[in-house]
């Protein structure tokens, strides 16, 4: 596998969360896919979170997401729900895909997403992938993402979402 999801690394202080972001910038970047952002209450457990903690969950064309949700988090479960064909979306619950193609265009997908949220970027964004514990083939985001994510790439040019 080119890039898998991580493991949860809630040690990982030092990563841009959502309060520092604000839900308004995530929640337009969403709806400009056809997704809804759905905040949770500090303290709530999250609707739809495979990790559980402070990772953002989803269900159907739904983010759930807290204060404390990493934004490379947000973003991943965002990706799931853009990168997969619009008639599944609405299954979804929970675990999105077991599929390598899809895992390795939403790892992509956040990345190219990062820069379109008000500082976040995608240098920060994959700084924070490796904060957390993405894993990837050549070692960091930054490697896999200038170097081997070509197949992913082009899975997302397949679908207009990346030229």
């Amino acid at each position: 596998m080119d890039a898998s999801p991580r493991s949860p690394a809630p040690a990982a202080a030092d990563v841009l969360r959502l309060d520092a972001l604000g839900f308004a910038p995530a929640a337009a970047l969403l709806a400009r896919h056809g997704l809804s952002l759905q905040r949770v209450a500090d303290g709530e457990r999250i609707p739809g979170s495979y990790w559980g903690d402070c990772e953002a969950g989803l269900i159907g064309c739904t983010v759930y997401a807290r204060a404390d949700t990493p934004v490379h988090s947000l973003l991943h479960e965002a990706c799931h729900l853009i990168v997969m064909p619009p008639e599944r979306r609405a299954r979804v619950h929970t675990d999105a895909t077991d599929s390598v193609p899809e895992e390795d265009a939403a790892c992509c997908l956040q990345i190219l997403l990062a820069d379109q949220l008000p500082g976040v970027g995608r240098d920060r964004l994959m700084a924070d992938m490796d904060a957390w514990g993405y894993s990837f083939r050549l070692g960091s985001a930054r490697a896999w993402f200038e170097n081997d994510a070509e197949d992913a790439l082009a899975f997302l040019a397949q679908r207009g979402l990346a030229t």
